[in-house]
């Protein structure tokens, strides 16, 4: 795995949904807490959720307000199945993906992210970097289902083409940002992936995991882009860093002693360059929200960073090598704790820059 050089000593990004009912508004919010590595944002008030906003396109799929799942019994299935792959050879030797596309967000499915084009156009951002961000493929694998309930992961037909349905999306993403001229990242979010392991997925192997992530890994990074993996609950930490990504973002506010039990994943992550997001902000608890303050915060990651550093890893190389997140999206909140997460967010980002002289 080659070296990663991204270094973004501790600024704020942000993991995607907000509370909101107008992309300009939610716009606003990114630009005012998340200034110097923006990204777009999903609004479920609007009805946009990371499963349905990323199943449009793949064969024999429907889409209602009441259930999303892929039709294989239809009459028309093995044909759309046909049409798919056609298309998806089509576009992944094709120089870009193109606009129009399966594989492209469109302004009626993602408005969020052509809003945000529509911001970094405008020139009223001055971004360090953008950051993108798809529903990760084991996530949609394992949550979509086909008409009898059976999970996509489990049809190697189904899976394959979540696979390669998400990583050309991701493609897409990185490509497009790629135009403003600074690093772009994209984040696959694997909520799923805390299911890892369980009962529920017990019969999911480990290289059938790996697998599933990374053609999309290496579908951004051949678009000159970082990958990285949100995971908002507790997972196999090994899995996560030992899989090619770029950055890793986890729940740093409730699962940071599970994570650091992954040390020698960790100190390997770390020597190749892997940058940590950490999610220090809670989103879990409301009453956790209410009674975190910045210094609270500032308090716990120190204490987190003084465990990594215990671990062997070199202080200065943390600082330049972490963001600073909410722990989870902000979507599901209600505004006021949502505004309280992101000004946290904003305010100890700021602090643990302006201490350490970061630049």
């Amino acid at each position: 795995m080659n070296e990663i050089t991204f270094k973004p000593a501790c600024r704020a990004c942000l993991i995607g949904s907000f509370p909101v009912p107008s992309h300009e508004e939610a716009a606003d919010l990114v630009a005012a807490h998340a200034p110097f590595v923006p990204s777009w944002a999903q609004l479920p008030a609007l009805g946009e959720r990371m499963i349905p906003q990323f199943s449009h396109g793949l064969p024999g799929v429907s889409i209602s307000p009441e259930k999303v799942f892929v039709d294989t019994a239809s009459e028309g299935f093995e044909g759309a199945l046909l049409d798919f792959y056609e298309d998806y050879l089509a576009v992944s030797e094709a120089e870009r993906v193109p606009e129009g596309s399966r594989f492209a967000l469109s302004p009626s499915i993602a408005p969020g992210f052509f809003t945000f084009l529509d911001r970094l156009r405008s020139g009223a951002l001055s971004p360090f970097a953008v950051k993108g961000q798809v529903t990760g493929p084991f996530t949609l694998a394992t949550a979509l289902t086909d008409q009898s309930g059976r999970a996509l992961f489990y049809d190697e037909r189904l899976n394959d083409c979540v696979a390669k349905f998400i990583a050309l999306n991701a493609r897409f993403q990185a490509e497009t940002l790629s135009a403003f001229g600074k690093p772009v990242f994209v984040f696959l979010d694997e909520p799923g992936l805390a299911g890892f392991g369980s009962s529920a997925l017990i019969s999911i192997s480990r290289e059938a995991a790996l697998a599933c992530l990374s053609e999309s890994i290496n579908a951004v990074h051949a678009a000159g882009g970082l990958c990285g993996i949100h995971v908002c609950g507790n997972t196999d930490w090994s899995l996560v860093l030992e899989s090619g990504i770029d950055i890793v973002n986890f729940d740093a506010f409730s699962y940071f002693d599970r994570f650091a039990a992954f040390a020698d994943s960790i100190k390997a992550f770390a020597a190749r360059g892997g940058v940590i997001a950490w999610g220090i902000a809670p989103t879990a608890d409301l009453a956790d929200i209410a009674a975190a303050t910045e210094d609270s915060l500032h308090a716990l990651w120190l204490s987190h960073l003084a465990a990594l550093e215990g671990l062997g890893l070199d202080r200065r190389g943390l600082l330049d090598r972490s963001l600073i997140s909410p722990a989870c999206g902000l979507g599901s909140l209600p505004v006021e704790s949502a505004l309280k997460v992101l000004a946290l967010t904003r305010d100890l980002s700021a602090r643990i820059r302006r201490e350490n002289g970061l630049s």
